[in-house]
């Protein structure tokens, strides 16, 4: 049931995907814009969009008539895009430029924590993966979100600039191998 290296494969992809650590200069960006992030909230609602996407996403698939393997390819494309905007340091997504009043949901919980990449990626993960190793994941990837978000400043004060480009990098290059093994995987079934 639970085993401990398919856990940490689920966590340190979607570590890789959510790249928290990556996002926290957008993340003190939005604090001093608005004022104050809500770091409770924002991880309980990432944490609502993940837990119902990777119950309800079969469903959702079915309803537009996709089935489990297309949608872990295109899942894996979507891993491998943002592991190369992570390792090129280019902006393949934009981000949605909606309101600066509330950043808390919008746009920190979802679409950077909990966003299209993670939401695909659930959906990758669960062709390859039990259950219950995501759901361990996914709590082990929201403590870590948890976390970052309020030492967020800390973080960037001790780690600086440099610190957090090396780690988008190396994770970038992790994420693109864990993208490249998921898509081969799709097609040695």
């Amino acid at each position: 049931m639970f085993q401990f290296k398919d856990i940490l494969s689920v966590s340190l992809i979607l570590f890789s995907v959510i790249d928290i650590l990556g996002n926290i200069p957008i993340i003190i960006n939005l604090r001093k814009r608005t004022g104050t992030i809500e770091s409770g909230k924002a991880t309980l609602v990432s944490g609502i969009i993940m837990f119902g996407f990777l119950f309800l996403g079969g469903r959702i698939l079915r309803l537009f008539g996709l089935d489990a393997a297309s949608f872990a390819i295109a899942g894996a494309i979507v891993m491998f895009l943002i592991g190369m905007e992570m390792i090129l340091g280019i902006e393949i997504f934009k981000p949605d430029p909606e309101s600066e009043t509330d950043a808390t949901i919008v746009p920190l919980a979802f679409p950077l924590i909990a966003g299209a990449g993670t939401m695909t990626t659930l959906i990758s993960l669960r062709a390859a993966y039990s259950y219950p190793n995501i759901i361990v994941g996914i709590v082990i990837n929201l403590i870590l979100v948890y976390i970052v978000l309020k030492s967020s400043v800390w973080l960037e004060n001790k780690i600086g600039k440099a610190g957090f480009n090396i780690l988008r990098k190396v994770f970038g290059i992790i994420l693109l191998a864990i993208a490249i093994k998921l898509f081969k995987a799709q097609f040695t079934l």
